[in-house]
C-alpha cells in the first residue's frame, strides 16, 4: 500500500473537511465541554469524510505553536460519545483525559470518535480501518504542515495504530507509540499481532506499565511486541510503574492500564522520545 504520491488520496478527501464546533477547553470533563478561555490551546470539532462516503468526527486539540501532532486512538469500543458541539460523553480513556497535557508539551492531538458510536472492536486490524487512519495522518499533515506526525494507540486502540502505520505511506508518521497494547486474544478477537507489526518502517515506542493487571495486555509482553516490529530499525520498550485503581475493571481506563495517578510521569517520559524523533 505505499506509494510515490502518499497523501493524494486522503488529501483530496480532506479538500472538502469542514470544522463543526471550536470552543477553548482547559480539562476533559464528560457531558459538558469547557468554555472556560485558554489563548494557549483550542479545541475544534471536525467531520473528516472518508473514501466510502461515511464523515469520521475528529476532536482537534491544539496548542499555540505546537511542534508536531499526535493521532490518538482510543481503547474500549472506540467510541467516546464526541458530539458535534464538543460534548464528550466517554472521557474517561487515558488519551481522552489527557489531552492537555499533550498540548502543553507542545503536541497538538487528534482524537477520532466512531461512526454512528459503532464498537470498534474486532475491526481495528481490518483494511478498511488502516485506510481510516491513513485519511487521519493526511488529515493532520494538512493541519500541521511540515511538523511531524505521530500515531499512538492505547490498550484496543494500540491495534489501530499498528495497522494504520503498518499500512501507512513511507515518511508520513515520524513514529509510533503503542500503550498498554492488547497482546492475547480476548473478546475482540485480535491482537496487535493481527495487525501487520511486521510492517511498520517507522521508529516504534513500546510502553509496559508493571502494575497492569489487565489479562489481555501483560506487561511482559512487550519485549514480544517489539520484537515483532521486524522492520523498523528503531525500536524501544519502556517500562513504568504505579497507578491507582477507580474502575472496577482491571481494564479499565482509571487503573494502572490507564496510568490513572501517573499521567504525568507517563507523558513525560513518552514526550522525551517525541521530542527525539519530532
Amino acid at each position: 500500500m505505499r506509494k510515490d504520491t502518499p497523501f493524494m488520496i486522503a488529501r483530496v478527501l480532506c479538500l472538502a473537511l469542514l470544522p463543526v464546533a471550536a470552543f477553548a477547553q482547559d480539562h476533559p470533563d464528560r457531558d459538558q465541554p469547557a468554555m472556560t478561555p485558554d489563548q494557549d490551546r483550542s479545541e475544534r470539532i471536525f467531520n473528516l469524510p472518508l473514501q466510502d462516503g461515511a464523515r469520521l468526527r475528529v476532536l482537534s486539540a491544539t496548542p499555540a505553536r505546537p511542534r508536531g501532532a499526535i493521532i490518538m486512538l482510543p481503547g474500549g469500543a472506540g467510541d467516546i460519545g464526541l458530539e458535534a458541539d464538543g460534548r464528550i460523553r466517554h472521557g474517561d480513556n487515558f488519551v481522552v483525559r489527557t489531552r492537555s497535557l499533550w498540548n502543553r508539551r507542545g503536541y497538538a492531538v487528534l482524537i477520532p470518535d466512531t461512526i454512528d458510536h459503532a464498537s470498534l472492536r474486532g475491526r481495528r486490524s481490518s483494511p478498511a480501518y488502516a485506510r481510516t487512519v491513513g485519511a487521519l495522518i493526511a488529515f493532520a499533515h494538512q493541519q500541521q504542515g511540515p511538523r511531524a506526525v505521530f500515531v499512538l494507540g492505547t490498550s484496543q486502540g494500540s491495534i489501530a495504530a499498528v495497522n494504520g502505520a503498518a499500512h501507512a505511506p513511507a515518511g508520513s508518521i515520524a513514529g509510533v507509540v503503542l500503550t498498554e497494547s492488547v497482546s492475547v486474544m480476548g473478546g475482540s478477537r485480535e491482537t496487535v499481532f493481527s495487525a501487520d507489526p511486521q510492517g511498520i518502517s517507522a521508529p516504534v515506542l513500546v510502553v509496559a506499565n508493571r502494575d497492569d493487571r489487565c489479562n489481555v495486555a501483560p506487561p511482559q509482553a512487550a519485549r514480544q511486541i517489539a520484537r515483532a516490529m521486524t522492520t523498523s530499525g528503531d525500536v524501544h520498550v519502556l517500562m513504568v510503574a504505579g497507578g491507582t485503581t477507580r474502575s472496577k475493571q482491571d481494564c479499565g481506563s482509571l487503573t494502572p492500564h490507564g496510568y490513572f495517578g501517573i499521567e504525568e510521569q507517563v507523558i513525560d517520559a513518552i514526550s522525551r522520545w517525541l521530542d527525539a524523533h519530532a
